[in-house]
């Protein structure tokens, strides 16, 4: 009996929790469906509430030392507290709202380097929290978001990498506590004058706003600087504008401006 106190108070013997996703596809503003199986264990036990948390990758910068962290950005409980008999299954289903700034994770069907993002499950029981399931989820871009990203493939830029970084960008309206970046390699024919293109969108229900950063390269003696470009652009009229000549022509600008192109 004492045995088998201890090995309770350990959590043997207890609940277990399996997440099953419809589709693990999805847009950022949209939803992923299914549902929690939490079967219960050799006892009884009482549930204090099952939650879902939207989790990704974020690189910190601190000082001199720079980290990655697991950050959960959106949190839905799915269930109060209710009691689980021994080896009874207990079914819940559920919509999941993703938040219209989550990061994109694939592009064309293809998984963007540097992305993770998944769909974490907790169980909590008598003030123990179990985090359970980690599912893996793949955000595509939104219908603005493709265009804008398809008009520099277009041009010429090849995808590098992505990450996301935690802060706020100033003057952008974000809720989230960091923002994603997804850069590219440069056009040929921007080749002499940049780096790295890399690209922010944090969008909301009705428009985005694109955040566009120009890594310069340095000559020999001035250093390279950032140049950034900012504008806002409508979900519903996102279509009628052409993406391929209007970022070639920001682009130019800048640079020109700069004397870095000509």
């Amino acid at each position: 009996m004492v045995f088998k106190r201890l090995m309770k108070a350990m959590g043997v013997g207890g609940p277990s929790v399996e997440t099953v996703l419809a589709n693990a596809n999805c847009r950022p503003g949209g939803q992923l469906e299914g549902r929690i199986q939490v079967l219960g264990g050799d006892h009884q036990v009482d549930i204090d509430h099952v939650a879902l948390g939207l989790v990704t990758r974020v690189e910190v910068e601190s000082g001199d030392n720079d980290y990655d962290t697991t950050q959960e950005f959106h949190r839905q409980q799915v269930t109060g507290a209710f009691r689980l008999e021994p080896g009874q299954r207990y079914d819940l289903p559920f919509r999941f709202d993703v938040p219209w700034e989550t990061p994109v994770t694939e592009l064309y069907g293809q998984h963007l380097h540097g992305m993770t993002m998944g769909l974490r499950t907790e169980l909590e029981v008598a003030r123990a929290v179990d985090k359970g399931d980690l599912d893996a989820v793949s955000v595509h871009p939104l219908p603005a978001q493709e265009r804008l990203l398809d008009a520099l493939l277009r041009l010429g830029f090849r995808f590098a990498r992505a990450d996301v970084e935690r802060g706020h960008i100033y003057g952008v309206r974000q809720t989230l506590p960091f923002y994603q970046e997804i850069e590219f390699n440069p056009a040929p024919q921007y080749a002499r004058s940049i780096n790295q293109l890399e690209v922010t969108f944090i969008a909301d229900a009705q428009q985005m706003q694109v955040v566009l950063e120009v890594d310069k390269r340095g000559g020999v003696f001035t250093e390279g600087r950032d140049a950034f470009g900012r504008f806002t652009v409508d979900h519903a009229t996102a279509d009628r504008t052409d993406w391929t000549a209007e970022l070639d022509n920001w682009l130019r600008q800048s640079l020109t401006r700069r004397g870095l192109f000509s």
